[in-house]
């Protein structure tokens, strides 16, 4: 879907900060073991330098990262407060009812990723609603990780060092 075609609005900054900072527990769905798979580098980040408890959703692995797998959302030992979605633009709908079935408070779908019926059905259901965002990528650079155009500056405060 082009830019031009897209009418939903997503949150602001400041409201996906509430969000990041409102979430205890992530779910990942879609995860993969493969180190060259953008959910592979999000679960790395995670573990490391997040607060974020996270769990692994995918029904044909069992470990990642040494971490259990499980096959479904409803599988999961909590309610996941998030659920970052790396899965195919058809398979969005059916994520979403799986979503709302856990009671999970919002829908995060990563870069890439657009579906306007599936952010509509979310909110009409409660959901806060992400998309074609990385929750690696805001996490760092609402934490002084990142520079705004998204790479790793080394700077953790926005001074300039004394001379």
């Amino acid at each position: 879907m082009s830019e031009a075609t897209r009418t939903w609005q997503g949150p602001s900054a400041p409201e996906r900060l509430r969000i990041l900072r409102s979430t205890k527990s992530i779910a990942i769905v879609g995860a993969s073991a493969n180190p060259a798979r953008a959910s592979y580098f999000v679960a790395t980040y995670l573990l490391s330098s997040s607060p974020y408890d996270v769990y692994f959703v995918n029904p044909r692995a069992t470990e990642i990262l040494g971490h259990p797998v499980y096959p479904s959302l409803a599988d999961l030992p909590v309610v996941p407060d998030l659920v970052d979605v790396f899965r195919r633009h058809e398979d969005l709908p059916t994520v979403l009812d799986e979503t709302i079935a856990v009671g999970a408070k919002t829908l995060w779908l990563q870069l890439g990723s657009w579906h306007e019926d599936v952010a509509r059905k979310a909110e009409a259901a409660g959901l806060n609603v992400v998309m074609d965002r990385c929750v690696k990528i805001e996490h760092a650079r609402f934490h002084g990780g990142l520079h705004l155009a998204g790479f790793d500056t080394g700077v953790i405060s926005s001074r300039r060092a004394e001379r």
